[in-house]
C-alpha cells in the first residue's frame, strides 16, 4: 500500500483506477481501520471513487509517523473485515414541475412511468460525497437510464432535486447550477445542521428512492418541518440495529 503526501495536510492512498463496487468496499474498509488507529491530529477522512485522503492538523500531527502507521495496515486482512452501512429510503415525486427532464427519456424508448418504475427499483452505491456537501455520486443505474448530461446546464436547481448525469444518479442537497436531468424531488432535506446527521448518508451507504405522488410530498414536507417524519434507514452488517 503506497501513502502519498497530497498536500500540505493530507495524505492519500489510492487503490485503483476504474469506478469498481469492490475497491469502494476496500476503501471503506480503509477509512475504518485509519479510525480505528486513532491517530493524534487527524481532522478528517474522506473517500473518492479510488482513494482514501486523511487530513490532519500539522500542528498536531506528523505526517512521516502518519505515514508510518498507515503502511502497517494490511489490505488483504482488510478484505475479510466487516463493516456497517446504512440503506436509506428516500421518497421522490416523480414528473411535473419537480421532474422536468423525464420526458426526455422517450428518446431511451422509455415512457415516464417506466423511467420512474426502472429509477426506485434498484438498490444504489454511494461510491463518494462531492461537488458539495450531501452530494451522492451513486453507482448501480439501469444502463436503459443512460441518459448524457443537459447541452445548456440551469443556472439553479432546487435543493432535493434527483436527476441522472451520464451513467450515475443523484441528488442536489443545496439550490445550485447544474447539468443533470432531472427526474423528480425529494420532501426531505438532504443536508440538515439540526439533525444528529447533518447528512443523511455517506460513501459505503445504500440509497433505495420510493416514488410518491405530490399529495405526498406535501404532507412529508409538512410533517418533516414539524419533526414528525423521519427517514426510513436500514442498518446492515457488524452494527445491524446499533
Amino acid at each position: 500500500m503506497e501513502v502519498k503526501q497530497y498536500a500540505e495536510d493530507a495524505l492519500t492512498i489510492n487503490l485503483g483506477s476504474e469506478v469498481d463496487e469492490k475497491i469502494n468496499r476496500q476503501l471503506v474498509q480503509l477509512k475504518s481501520a485509519v479510525t480505528q488507529l486513532e491517530l493524534e491530529g487527524i481532522t478528517d477522512i474522506v473517500l473518492s471513487y479510488t482513494s482514501l485522503i486523511i487530513y490532519f492538523d500539522v500542528l498536531k500531527a506528523d505526517s512521516k509517523k502518519i505515514t508510518a502507521a498507515l503502511k502497517t495496515l494490511d489490505l488483504t486482512e482488510l478484505e475479510d473485515m466487516e463493516y456497517a452501512y446504512k440503506v436509506v429510503k428516500i421518497p421522490v415525486c416523480y414528473g411535473g414541475e419537480f421532474g422536468p427532464d423525464i420526458e426526455r427519456f422517450k428518446e431511451n424508448g422509455l415512457t415516464p412511468e417506466e423511467v420512474i418504475h426502472t429509477h426506485s427499483d434498484t438498490e444504489y452505491l454511494v461510491y463518494m460525497l462531492g461537488f458539495m456537501p450531501g452530494f451522492p455520486f451513486l453507482g448501480g443505474l439501469n444502463e436503459k437510464l443512460f441518459k448524457a448530461r443537459l447541452d445548456s446546464p440551469r443556472t439553479n436547481i432546487p435543493a432535493g432535486s434527483v436527476g441522472i448525469g451520464g451513467q450515475q444518479t443523484g441528488m442536489y442537497p443545496f439550490d445550485s447550477p447544474g447539468g443533470w436531468n432531472l427526474l423528480g424531488r425529494t420532501p426531505v432535506p438532504l443536508y440538515d445542521s439540526a439533525r444528529e446527521d447533518a447528512i443523511l448518508y455517506e460513501a459505503g451507504d445504500r440509497i433505495i428512492y420510493t416514488a410518491i405522488d405530490e399529495e405526498e410530498y406535501a404532507w412529508i414536507k409538512e410533517a418533516y418541518d414539524k419533526g414528525e417524519y423521519t427517514v426510513e434507514t436500514e442498518y446492515r452488517g457488524e452494527e445491524d440495529g446499533a
